[in-house]
């Protein structure tokens, strides 16, 4: 029987994506690479844990979770979140930023310094720019602030991201537009905490890191992997979590490397094999941040 592996996710580093396993074993993707894996028949996915900790009774999850966590290790996880407001006291300076997924899907939110622009590699951001630097909580208020005056999200759906993602603007320049017109407007605001350095306008453009340039248009998502089934494909581009993998004669499909955690998996033998459930992908909208501008 072939070695099972359990995958902690998609990560990424300086060299581009690379899936992650148990035993700190890291997969390098490269775009044209096969991607190919597989679900043993009888197998269950169980809970990741929580901070690090096993699950302590080893809890089967729903295949269709993103969090791969029971209630418990969910509840645990978060309560030592950043994004949850649950850790004021943190001395660590943060970062707020400005992240342009597609037309009119622009976020703000805040990142810890030292991770540099990881956040925005793991969120799938096409284009970025840094608003200002301080403490978390200045960060937050600005956050909050921006929010209310200019009625920006601190979430975009993963599934309007992937909407957009073949039909984005082909310049760096068109895509950087909307987030220098924000950026503009929120450094204009009063109210800014005076603790929170403001930073200058620099977007960066992920397009060229996560493969974009004439990505074809998925035909569907994975919407769980199951016992017994398998994706196996060439890898044509990944943003956030998601890799784009083109398949035999079934077109590109969108796997989220979140649904493959907590699974044991194996590797997958015929080439351009899908035999898990597909979903359709949800269809673009004209825009989904109404009002922005």
């Amino acid at each position: 029987m072939a070695q099972a592996w359990r995958c902690k996710g998609l990560r990424w580093s300086a060299q581009g994506p690379e899936l992650a396993w148990d035993g700190g074993r890291r997969s390098t993707l490269t775009w044209g690479k096969r991607v190919a894996f597989g679900v043993a028949e009888g197998g269950v996915r169980t809970c990741v844990g929580a901070r690090g900790h096993a699950c302590p009774v080893r809890a089967v999850v729903p295949g269709r979770s993103t969090g791969a966590r029971c209630e418990e290790c969910a509840r645990l996880d978060r309560a030592h979140s950043v994004a949850a407001d649950t850790i004021a006291d943190d001395p660590r300076p943060y970062h707020v930023y400005l992240a342009w997924f597609g037309p009119g899907m622009t976020k703000v939110g805040i990142t810890a310094v030292e991770r540099g622009s990881a956040r925005l590699l793991e969120q799938g951001a096409v284009c970025f720019t840094w608003l200002g630097a301080g403490p978390l909580m200045a960060a937050r208020r600005t956050e909050e602030l921006l929010r209310a005056a200019l009625r920006v999200p601190d979430r975009i759906p993963y599934a309007d991201k992937r909407a957009v993602r073949s039909t984005l603007p082909e310049s760096a320049a068109e895509r950087a537009a909307e987030v220098e017109e924000l950026h503009a407007r929120a450094v204009a605001l009063d109210a800014w905490p005076e603790s929170l350095t403001r930073e200058p306008c620099q977007p960066v453009d992920h397009a060229g890191a996560f493969g974009l340039t004439a990505l074809p248009a998925a035909v569907g998502e994975v919407a769980e992997l199951v016992a017994g089934g398998a994706v196996s494909g060439r890898l044509v581009a990944a943003a956030g979590p998601d890799l784009h993998v083109e398949t035999g004669g079934g077109g590109v499909v969108v796997v989220d490397t979140r649904l493959m955690t907590g699974w044991e998996l194996v590797p997958a033998g015929e080439e351009g094999e899908l035999s898990v459930p597909v979903r359709a992908l949800r269809q673009a909208e004209a825009s989904v941040q109404d009002g922005l501008f």
